[in-house]
């Protein structure tokens, strides 16, 4: 929900490229935002704070059971009020679709009630490479190369290129799936070969187990 057509746009156009998202409607006000509450279900909701008649914060209070919400504003200094309305991410305008990729992707971490009985197989992160945004399922995923600036993500099926740090994306990995096993790689357990304290199989590769992380790596395969 937002009341500035231009920015409307570029949200909505961000939205339709995520596969997974069906958009429920735009509203230009909290009394269209209502009815639409009242008429749909809404997992996520993108919400402005500078609203007429209804700031974005307010009508959030006045919901019963709110969808999530990532708040959006050309204002910094809501920033506190908003993540005290247990908001998962704020995006300060103009916002860049790598920006809000990153809250989307906040998004696909938490798992929703319904999504609770669900394995981790069945989580997928995205990826923007070549000008496209790609859906990989972790499940797919066989490991991840540093590659300075970039990592590589190889699965089953293709290899992405993307600029994020290992780091980054190591936060994001269920640690009961995956490991680091060196500055520049990280493996999916389930698609580990064979092991040694120097190397371990996956894949076509065998990829190094540094000093630094042989410590862990020996834990895991004990």
């Amino acid at each position: 929900m937002d009341d500035e057509p231009p920015a409307l746009d570029i949200l909505k156009n961000y939205i339709q490229s995520v596969s997974s998202f069906e958009l429920a409607g735009t509203c230009i006000n909290a009394v269209d935002a209502l009815n639409v509450l009242r008429s749909t279900h809404v997992d996520l909701m993108f919400l402005d704070i500078q609203m007429p008649q209804l700031l974005g914060t307010d009508l959030l209070r006045t919901l019963n059971n709110p969808p999530k919400v990532i708040f959006t504003t050309a204002y910094r200094e809501f920033a506190i009020e908003g993540f005290e309305l247990n908001a998962v991410d704020y995006l300060l305008k103009p916002i860049s679709f790598e920006r809000f990729l990153k809250a989307v992707n906040k998004v696909m971490d938490i798992k929703l009630p319904q999504q609770m009985q669900q394995e981790t197989h069945d989580a997928y992160l995205y990826f923007r490479s070549d000008r496209k945004m790609h859906k990989v399922a972790m499940d797919d995923i066989i490991f991840i190369e540093s590659l300075k600036d970039y990592i590589k993500v190889v699965t089953k099926s293709k290899t992405i290129i993307t600029k994020q740090s290992i780091s980054s994306i190591e936060e994001r990995l269920p640690k009961s799936s995956f490991i680091r096993i060196h500055r520049s790689f990280i493996v999916s357990l389930s698609k580990v070969q064979s092991y040694s304290p120097e190397l371990i199989a996956i894949g076509n590769e065998e990829l190094p187990v540094s000093r630094m992380y042989r410590h862990e790596v020996e834990k895991v395969f004990k």
